[in-house]
């Protein structure tokens, strides 16, 4: 694995519903290198809109962005609000469409689990669609996207899910989207699978595009050194987020 990446990029990342620093905690040390990490709180906000507000005030003046899945969403939002400020755009396991139906319904019923006191219930009854057929059974992994929904607890859970079902159609923005942008994908992503990750990078300008073997919608977690190889790939590619 590369362990020097272009200097001095400050990187935010953004976690996704219900995870907490924990769900990057492979990449870090390695990102760490190349500058200044944050893992942005998304524990206040029922919109997109706040969620991205309270990011960017936080953020570093400008910055390396990357989001999975809800964090992609954020992200989004953060690039309507200030698309000056982000210098490059990392896009894990997420969708720019808006929430089919199905998902709301399905979050509906997740949220009410939540409300009625068993939130780590609604946790475990996800986690089998959330990984790679290969991972239903780590309990190791298992006990991380537990300990995740954990950290974020109840409050956070349903304000963020009610951000996730009322955010915006983003593929409009895709085309406008002009930083050095990295889409990522698992190959057994039954969340936002690999035609949305298609999607994505085919209506960015110059992205590029990762679909990760053996990897479910929990990339970082499923395939972390693969997705650390990706991501220093991604900064170094770019030589110009570290200047400037």
């Amino acid at each position: 694995m590369p362990l020097s990446v272009a200097p001095s990029v400050p990187i935010v990342l953004v976690p996704g519903l219900s995870c907490s620093p924990r769900l990057f905690a492979a990449q870090i040390p390695h990102l760490w290198q190349s500058g200044h990490v944050t893992v942005a709180n998304t524990l206040h906000g029922s919109s997109m809109q706040a969620l991205a507000a309270s990011i960017l005030r936080d953020a570093p003046a400008r910055f390396a962005l990357a989001g999975l899945s809800m964090g992609g969403y954020i992200a989004f939002e953060i690039l309507r609000q200030a698309p000056e400020r982000v210098r490059g755009l990392a896009l894990l396991n997420t969708s720019a469409r808006p929430d089919t139906a199905e998902a709301t319904a399905n979050r509906l019923a997740l949220m009410q689990l939540a409300e009625r006191g068993k939130f780590l219930l609604s946790a475990a009854q996800n986690y089998p669609r959330s990984v790679h057929p290969a991972h239903a059974n780590d309990t190791a992994l298992q006990a991380t996207v537990m300990q995740m929904a954990k950290d974020v607890g109840v409050a956070a859970f349903l304000h963020q899910q009610k951000a996730i079902i009322s955010r915006p159609d983003s593929r409009p923005d895709l085309p406008r989207i002009t930083c050095p942008t990295l889409v990522l994908g698992g190959d057994s992503d039954t969340l936002t699978p690999p035609e949305l990750a298609q999607e994505m990078a085919t209506s960015i300008p110059n992205a590029h595009l990762s679909i990760v073997p053996q990897c479910g919608h929990l990339s970082t977690l499923e395939q972390p050194e693969a997705v650390t190889a990706i991501l220093l790939d991604w900064l170094q590619q770019y030589s110009g987020l570290g200047h400037g």
